[in-house]
């Protein structure tokens, strides 16, 4: 590879495309570490913008330094794409949207069968760096990474076999739906599970015929580069889908607020999503779809404590709570448990996590120094307010980790009162609290008392109850005796605050087509 220096206007088209060929292969945790340690300077994560890598033109770009997790190394800078750069993505993405919309569904479905085809192929490589970028396990990595080759599998067989309505009006007319693309998409993702979520969005959005201007969190956005390298080798057209790179203030607000975006989807905090609404509110004709936040309640019946369940119990708990470090919208954050069996599930989960979730083997570390920060101050929250911690302590401030990583311990917290913030606020980590519920009334009342709605977890045996409490608990998702198991069209979001719309299957279709209905005369 050619030499490269600490300035980006130093990283010619020939270094970028020396350099793709040079990650690609790095497909190991030892050829990655490796190759990372070569480097004399960080590296610098172009867009993907008409079909090429390559960096923002605009002189007036900064760069945004990305931090390893595990490490709290300096990994690699990306630009600050500005508001020129994002204007001539969504340019190349209208251009590309007049013929994209017209393709037929075969040949989507072609395309999208061989970007799976080449995720399945490159698995270990985006396992691996998305472990590096994200923190989380390898393990933990491996399993979004094929859930991101799902994705475009899913849609490449759904579109061949939609569905529409048509109906008669006796003697009068036959009318029947017709869908076409609706347009141009700015596809906002988080920093949780950078490619999973990314490709949730890219993959029924360029199904239905739309094209698309993708933004990853500034935190993670090495899966979203080495998905714009997939792209070109998978051939799809230029500028069916582009990549701009950059932070949520000055690249994201350029993207929403565009008047040539047509729709956007977006996941990640409830603060975010409020300002979309704002920027979006006099523009009626875009589409808007809203994944939000999440305080998630499990709830813990006596039933389910028996000795033929009380480990499957334990162990969805505490997977629920934390897998991914706590890193996942849907983590059941929130445990209340039926007060007769109250101490028991107490002791035995606190018991169970120590054991399964163990920082560096197990468990990865949180995802950047801003975040790690965030949890601490809620764990000294805790301190002050004189929880009980049966797990966990406060960790060290994050100046004294910085070369060592942002690792926070999983922390188990009861006692906590009813009014804290620890029970009403996201923290989005490895903490998890326990209090006890008296009956199902009360317990549907603890589970509903949050501004959020967008999942819960329900552990019983009992029949009538699943239906009567689930059907009652004010959540978008809820699973019973299970957690995070999905068939893709089922409807995904939340209520209250947790967000607006659905995808999914035909709800991805709803959030990416415009219908219209013809009518044609019965004579």
């Amino acid at each position: 590879m050619g030499d490269i220096n600490t300035s980006p206007r130093e990283w010619t088209q020939q270094i970028l495309e020396e350099f793709a060929d040079v990650i690609w292969g790095c497909d190991t945790i030892e050829k990655a570490a490796s190759f990372i340690m070569s480097l004399p300077s960080p590296i610098f994560l172009p867009n993907y913008v008409a079909g090429k890598i390559g960096l923002p033109s605009s002189e007036a770009t900064t760069f945004i330094d990305s931090y390893e997790p595990k490490t709290g190394k300096l990994l690699s800078r990306l630009p600050r794409s500005q508001d020129v750069d994002v204007e001539d993505a969504i340019r190349h993405a209208r251009a590309a949207f007049q013929t994209w919309s017209k393709t037929t569904r075969t040949e989507r479905s072609r395309h999208l069968r061989r970007i799976s085809e080449l995720l399945q192929q490159n698995r270990e490589l985006f396992a691996v760096w998305e472990s590096i970028d994200q923190g989380k396990t390898l393990e933990r990595a491996r399993i979004e990474v094929d859930r991101a080759i799902s994705n475009f599998s899913y849609f490449s067989t759904y579109i061949l076999h939609e569905q529409t309505a048509a109906r008669m009006v006796d003697g009068v007319a036959l009318t029947y739906e017709h869908r076409s693309p609706a347009g141009v998409f700015a596809l906002i993702s988080p920093w949780n599970m950078p490619l999973y979520l990314l490709t949730w969005k890219i993959a029924p959005c360029i199904a239905f015929g739309c094209t698309a201007v993708a933004k990853p969190s500034e935190v993670t956005s090495m899966s979203a580069y080495l998905l714009g390298i997939l792209l070109q080798k998978a051939e799809l057209p230029a500028g069916v889908v582009n990549i701009v790179l950059g932070d949520g203030p000055t690249t994201g607000a350029a993207l929403v607020a565009s008047p040539q975006i047509d729709g956007v989807s977006f996941t990640g905090g409830t603060e975010t999503g409020i300002a979309i609404r704002r920027a979006t509110a006099h523009q009626i004709k875009k589409h808007i779809s809203l994944e939000l936040g999440g305080k998630n309640p499990t709830l813990v019946f006596a039933d389910s404590m028996a000795p033929a369940t009380r480990e499957r119990t334990i162990r969805i708990a505490a997977t629920a709570a934390f897998e991914n470090q706590g890193e996942i919208c849907l983590c059941g954050s929130r445990i209340y448990v039926e007060r007769a069996a109250y101490e028991e599930f107490v002791g035995l989960f606190t018991e169970y996590v120590a054991k399964t979730y163990v920082p560096r083997e197990t468990m990865g570390a949180v995802t950047s120094a801003q975040h790690y920060s965030k949890i601490r101050g809620y764990l000294e929250l805790a301190a002050k307010e004189k929880v009980t911690f049966n797990l966990g302590s406060v960790p060290c401030p994050v100046e004294e980790c910085s070369n060592k990583g942002y690792w926070v311990p999983p922390t188990v917290l009861t006692e906590v009162a009813p009014n804290s913030a620890l029970l009403k606020d996201e923290i989005f980590g490895p903490v998890v609290t326990i209090c006890p519920f008296d009956d199902e009334a009360d317990a549907v009342r603890l589970a509903n008392d949050s501004e959020y709605g967008l999942a819960a977890v329900l552990l019983t045996t009992n029949g009538a109850r699943m239906r009567r409490v689930g059907e009652q608990i004010e959540a978008g998702l809820v699973w019973v005796n299970c957690w995070l198991v999905r068939e893709l069209g089922t409807p995904f979001g939340g209520m209250k605050n947790s967000g607006t719309g659905r995808e999914g299957g035909e709800y991805s279709r709803d959030v990416f087509t415009v219908a219209r209905t013809l009518h044609l005369p019965a004579y």
